[in-house]
Formats: C-alpha cells, sequence, structure tokens
C-alpha cells in the first residue's frame, strides 16, 4: 500500500512548510521524513542525520559526480542541498512513504521524475507582506537575509500551479486539516 510513494511539502522560505511537515508526521505513523543532505554547517542545536546530513562541499560534489542524488541544487551562493537516493530507498524499504520539506524546485524535481506515486504540496503565504513578517518575527534573520528570500519567493510563486495541490497558508489550524485530508487520501487510493 504505501510502496515507493512521496510525499513532497515545498514552500517559500517562512509559509509553513515545516510546521504542517511536523503534523503530518504526527498524524500518519506509515510515514517517514526524508532528510536532506546540504554542505552547509549545522545551526544551533541541529543535528547531523536528525536535521540535515551535513556534508562538505567536496563530500557533496563526490556524490554529485557517483549520481547519488534525486535531485539537488545550489540554492543560497555555494551552498548545495539535495535528497540522496539511499534516505529514500531507505524509508521504502521499511514499507514507509517519503516525506519531504523541500525547498520549491527540488520539490517539482522530485514530482518530475516520480510522477505517478508523489503527491506534491505547494504551501502559498496570504501574501509577500505576511511572509516578510513570518521571517522578521523569527528573530534569527538579519535584513539582507530577509530580503533575498523575499526576492527568492517571489520567483517560487511562479512554481505553485505546477504541484498537485496547494494550501493557502492563511488559519495555520485550518491547513493542518486540509493537509492531513490531502495526505488520508493519497495514502488511500492505490
Amino acid at each position: 500500500m504505501n510502496r515507493n510513494k512521496l510525499i513532497v511539502f515545498s514552500a517559500p522560505s517562512g509559509a509553513g512548510k515545516t510546521t504542517l511537515v511536523k503534523h503530518i508526521l504526527s498524524q500518519f505513523s506509515n510515514t517517514n521524513f526524508s532528510i536532506s543532505a546540504t554542505s552547509r554547517s549545522p545551526r544551533g542545536n541541529e543535528k547531523d542525520g536528525v536535521d540535515y546530513h551535513f556534508l562538505s562541499n567536496s563530500e557533496f560534489k563526490k556524490k554529485i559526480e557517483n549520481n547519488e542524488f534525486i535531485e539537488f541544487e545550489e540554492v543560497y551562493g555555494g551552498v548545495h542541498y539535495g535528497t540522496l537516493k539511499s534516505e529514500v530507498e531507505n524509508i521504502w524499504a521499511n514499507n514507509e512513504i517519503a516525506l519531504f520539506d523541500i525547498d520549491v524546485v527540488g520539490g517539482f524535481n522530485i514530482k518530475k521524475m516520480y510522477p505517478d506515486n508523489t503527491l506534491s504540496v505547494f504551501v502559498m503565504p496570504p501574501s509577500i507582506e505576511t511572509l516578510r513578517k513570518r521571517l522578521i518575527s523569527r528573530g534569527d534573520i538579519s535584513d539582507d537575509e530577509i530580503n533575498r528570500r523575499i526576492n527568492k519567493a517571489e520567483l517560487e510563486l511562479d512554481f505553485a500551479s505546477k504541484f498537485d495541490k496547494i494550501i493557502i497558508n492563511n488559519d495555520l489550524e485550518e491547513s493542518k486539516k486540509i493537509a492531513s485530508n490531502l495526505v488520508n487520501e493519497f495514502i488511500e487510493n492505490e
């Protein structure tokens, strides 16, 4: 029933995809979070193998050369992110559904690679101004970084129509219900 299924949540930074993914993980025991690889350094309390697979730039590039990624990209100036094939294969080996909290281009690429067994959900902020306020309220992002993320978000919004479903995250509790319903329908549909 869960054989080789993938659920992708993508959104501009600050739209709420991580919160929705955590909700789905708490509601569906047959889902397992696909941990992305990155070439950036850990932040705060992040742990290798839990939050990300932290790789050096040379390790990341070696894995690219060895075709070990389902998808990868350079996201912010020299920093790479990607999905290791081994990560997804391990989840599938446990008869679980791979659940992704991933940037928009990565989500689009996964859907393109696995069109028939992927549910792709785009989490949309109610507005760019709301997104800016959410990023500012985090309190740990510089003004330059906020502006860079807002500029990127404006480009990412053009991808929304390429996803299976769009959730406009205006009310978090309502968005959680919508996300749960979408996932439940996808899981039940053989």
